[in-house]
């Protein structure tokens, strides 16, 4: 094999350089800055409902969790940007929860759901979106849905009544969910007109359709006016097991002691 001379080597690392230099130029100019938007939450007071039960608890000014994403009424426009090398998306149960509680993804994604806690756990979903069973399955090992189309999928453990979760698959690349302060950042939005659609937890379905609409995102416009959801005053995370029916209590293993 014949070697390279120095001035040939020199020549060719020089070529690299250029061309890399090239390629980071061209993305910088590219890049966009994140469309912004703020979540907030209105009373159950406005809407004049009747409360059957109490709210299941949540930290007063926690507006985390809720799902915000854009879909283009422009669909042939200029594609989002295509970054490689992410790992694929995980719901981890981790001390009887699903982390994240809530994770928005783009339809045709495959997630992990890998168990970091020391004993068994079965998830499984069978309202709305994804149907699926992931039986039992130990400490240290993982399975993965694939999920195909959009919808909503509820995400709960058939072992532990507590957790419960969701997955929002989407059809559009534009998504993000709000942080405890409402928050939301969209990366990569390229200007044009877009339809807005928001997904909470405790929001009724008509209400989450009444806080969507139309937005334009352009260079002058990338923080998008407050988008406000109304707390279903009814909301509880009371649920059957994947047989429909109700969890049965942890045994009592505790020996009764009966006073003198």
């Amino acid at each position: 094999m014949q070697m390279l001379g120095p001035a040939r080597q020199i020549a060719i690392f020089s070529l690299a350089a250029l061309a890399l230099f090239g390629a980071w130029a061209l993305l910088a100019q590219t890049a966009v800055p994140p469309v912004i938007v703020k979540v907030e939450i209105v009373s159950p007071e406005a809407t004049k409902k009747p409360v059957a039960k109490p709210v299941a608890a949540k930290d007063a000014g926690d507006a985390s969790n809720i799902a915000i994403w854009l879909k283009s009424f422009n669909p042939a426009g200029p594609p989002a940007a295509v970054l490689a090398g992410h790992a694929m998306p995980q719901v981890a149960q981790s001390n009887k929860s699903f982390d994240p509680h809530v994770l928005v993804i783009e339809a045709g994604t495959p997630v992990q759901f890998p168990n970091r806690d020391p004993f068994l756990h079965n998830v499984f979903s069978l309202f709305e979106g994804k149907r699926f069973d992931l039986g039992f399955y130990e400490a240290g090992s993982s399975k993965t849905v694939h999920f195909d189309r959009p919808g909503v999928s509820f995400l709960f453990c058939n072992i532990h009544p507590e957790m419960s979760g969701a997955v929002i698959v989407v059809d559009t690349p534009y998504f993000g969910t709000s942080d405890r302060t409402g928050r939301v950042s969209i990366a990569n939005v390229p200007d044009g007109r877009y339809e807005l659609n928001v997904w909470y937890e405790r929001s009724l379905p008509e209400d989450l359709k009444a806080a969507g609409r139309t937005v334009t995102i352009s260079d002058s416009t990338r923080t998008l006016e407050p988008v406000r959801v109304v707390e279903n005053p009814n909301f509880t995370l009371e649920h059957k097991n994947k047989y429909g029916q109700d969890y049965i209590p942890p045994a009592n293993t505790t020996p009764a002691y009966n006073h003198p």
